[in-house]
């Protein structure tokens, strides 16, 4: 399943997101793993982004696979 969401903070060690879920103001996703092939230049706070989940029960299994406006 994939979902929309806001980027709020971006790790460049770890290459890790912290992302507040469209449709909700209290669900804020933190260490979401980012895809490698998304330039660190690109990673604004604030940009749009798509989260991957691979399961429905584990948020942690996910990867934020784009970010746009």
């Amino acid at each position: 399943m994939i979902k929309r969401g806001e980027l709020k903070s971006f790790n460049s060690t770890t290459y890790t997101a912290s992302v507040q879920m469209s449709g909700s103001l209290a669900v804020w996703l933190d260490g979401i793993a980012v895809a490698r092939n998304i330039a660190s230049a690109e990673m604004v706070p604030g940009r749009r982004c798509a989260v991957l989940f691979f399961s429905d029960t584990d948020p942690k299994d996910s990867v934020l696979v784009a970010v746009y406006v």
